[in-house]
C-alpha cells in the first residue's frame, strides 16, 4: 500500500478513491476502518470513511488515529486526511485537531493544507477560498446549517483550530512549478511555519503540488491535491494509468434518491426531479419530531409507487426553512432526527427490490451506509466531478452513488441512471 487515506467524510472519502482510482492507482474504499480479514493486499491506496467532520473534536481525533493506526499496519507508506473542498469546520475544529494528532503520529513536522478543487469551482488565491469565484464567507456555506463559514481567509480559519504556526505558499510558487513549490515548502518550514496553505486555480497546480508533496509522511487537503499523486507514485513504482470506464455493471432492481443535504446544489438538484415530474415526497423535520410523519409512512408511500422510474425522498430545504427547524428543535437534534430516518428508511429498501441508490448529503450518505451494512466499495465511473457510481464489496449488492452535498450539476438525480448497465 503506496497511500492510507483518512476522510472526515463518506462522499469525500467517494470522490478522493475516484480521483486516485483514474490516476491508475489500485484503490479500496472501506467505510470506517477496515476490518481485520479485509485483503489489502493488492491495493496501492485505501481510502478510509469516518463520520468525523463535525463530531467533537476528541473524537474525530480518535477516529482518525485508529484509521491511521489501520492503515500504518496494512503497510501504508504516506497518509493523506482528506476533508471538503470548502474547508467545512468550526473554530473548535476539526480540520486543525486531526492534523496536529496526524503530524504527531507520523513523527513529521510539517504539511500541506490545500481544498481546492477547480472542477466543482474550488479556488485559493492568496489563501482566501473561492467558491464559483465567490468568496466564501459569501457563498452558500455561511449558511451550512453545521459549519456556517464565515471567514474566506484560510490562514486565519486553520489558525484558530491549530496551535501550529500556520503559513502560506501563494499563486507565484504555483506558477513556477514543482522545484519552485518544493523550495517554498522549505522557506516555509525555516520561518516556522509547520502547516501551510496552499493556492491552487487550477489543475496544473494541483498536479504540481502532488508531484511536490507525494514525499511527505502526511499530506492534507481536498480531493483535487492527490490529483498528481498517482503520476508521482507511477514514475516510482512503474503503475500504469486506468482507462476510465463509462458504464458500470449494476444489480437488477429499483431505483431511488435519498436526499438529506440543504445545499444549494442539491436543492437545484431537487427542484431539477421535481420539474421533471419524479414521485417525491419531503421529510419534514418538525413533523419527525412531532410523529406526524415517520420513517414506515414513508415506506408505505414508497411501496405504493410505479417500480419503472426513480422515486424521491428528500428533506432538502432553504436556508430559512432550515434556521426555523434549528431554532425550534436545535441544530444537532434537527439534523439527528431526519439523518436517522433515512437511515432507516435505507435499511428496508433491499427487502422492497431497491439496489440502485443516489444519496446527497455527506452526513446522510454516511447514516445510510452504515444502515445498510456496507463497508467497503468498488469505484466505478464518474457521474459528475468527484462523484462516481459505486458498488458493494459485501453483504447486499447494492450501486450507490454517495454526492458531496454541494457536488453535481442540476440533472444529477436524472442523468447518473444513464450510466448503469
Amino acid at each position: 500500500m503506496k497511500l492510507g487515506c483518512i476522510a472526515d467524510d463518506l462522499t469525500g472519502a467517494t470522490d478522493l478513491a475516484l480521483m486516485l482510482a483514474r490516476g491508475g492507482l489500485q484503490t479500496i474504499q472501506t467505510i470506517g476502518v477496515p476490518r481485520t480479514d479485509l485483503d489489502l493486499s493488492r491495493a496501492d491506496a485505501v481510502v478510509v470513511a469516518l463520520k468525523s467532520r463535525t463530531v467533537p473534536a476528541q473524537e474525530a481525533i480518535a477516529q482518525s488515529l485508529a484509521a491511521a493506526e489501520s492503515l500504518k499496519k496494512g503497510g501504508a507508506q504516506h497518509l493523506f486526511f482528506k476533508y471538503c473542498s470548502t474547508f467545512d469546520s468550526t473554530d473548535e475544529g476539526n480540520i486543525g485537531p486531526v492534523t496536529d494528532a496526524l503530524l504527531a503520529f507520523t513523527g513529521s513536522d510539517f504539511t500541506l493544507a490545500c481544498p481546492a478543487f477547480p472542477a466543482n469551482g474550488r479556488t485559493v488565491y492568496k489563501g482566501h477560498l473561492f467558491v464559483n469565484g465567490v468568496p466564501l464567507h459569501e457563498s452558500s456555506m455561511k449558511d451550512h446549517p453545521l459549519t456556517p463559514m464565515r471567514d474566506s481567509n484560510l490562514v486565519r480559519v486553520l489558525q484558530r483550530q491549530t496551535k501550529l504556526p500556520v503559513g502560506l505558499v501563494s499563486y507565484e510558487d504555483m506558477e513556477a512549478g514543482p522545484a519552485a513549490i518544493r523550495s517554498a515548502f522549505a522557506r516555509e518550514k525555516a520561518a516556522g511555519h509547520r502547516i501551510v496553505i496552499v493556492d491552487a486555480l487550477n489543475d496544473t497546480h494541483l498536479r504540481a503540488i502532488g508531484l511536490s508533496a507525494a514525499d511527505l509522511p502526511l499530506m492534507t487537503g481536498g480531493s483535487g491535491v492527490a490529483m498528481g499523486l498517482p503520476a508521482a507514485y507511477r514514475q516510482s513504482e512503474g503503475l500504469t494509468a486506468a482507462t476510465p470506464s463509462t458504464g458500470f455493471d449494476a444489480p437488477a432492481g429499483r431505483r431511488i434518491i435519498l436526499a438529506g443535504s440543504c445545499s444549494s446544489a442539491t436543492r437545484g438538484q431537487v427542484q431539477a426531479a421535481l420539474d421533471a415530474g419524479l414521485p417525491a415526497l419531503k421529510l419534514n423535520a418538525l413533523d419527525l419530531a412531532s410523529g406526524a410523519m415517520t420513517a414506515q409512512m414513508a415506506l408505505d408511500w414508497l411501496k405504493s409507487q410505479p417500480g419503472s422510474g426513480p422515486a424521491l425522498i428528500y428533506s432538502t430545504a432553504n436556508p430559512n426553512e432550515v434556521q426555523t427547524v434549528q431554532s425550534r428543535l436545535g441544530r444537532m437534534h434537527a439534523g439527528e432526527i431526519v439523518e436517522n430516518t433515512l437511515a432507516e428508511i435505507a435499511k428496508a429498501l433491499p427487502t422492497l427490490g431497491f439496489t440502485r441508490l443516489i444519496v446527497a448529503g455527506g452526513e446522510t450518505s454516511g447514516a445510510v451506509v452504515s444502515a445498510l451494512d456496507v463497508d467497503a466499495l468498488a469505484i466505478g465511473p464518474e457521474i459528475d466531478p468527484g462523484v462516481p457510481w459505486t458498488r458493494s464489496l459485501a453483504g447486499n449488492d447494492l450501486a450507490l452513488a454517495l454526492k458531496s452535498g454541494n457536488f453535481g450539476t442540476p440533472d444529477f438525480f436524472l442523468k447518473a441512471w444513464n450510466m448503469l448497465r
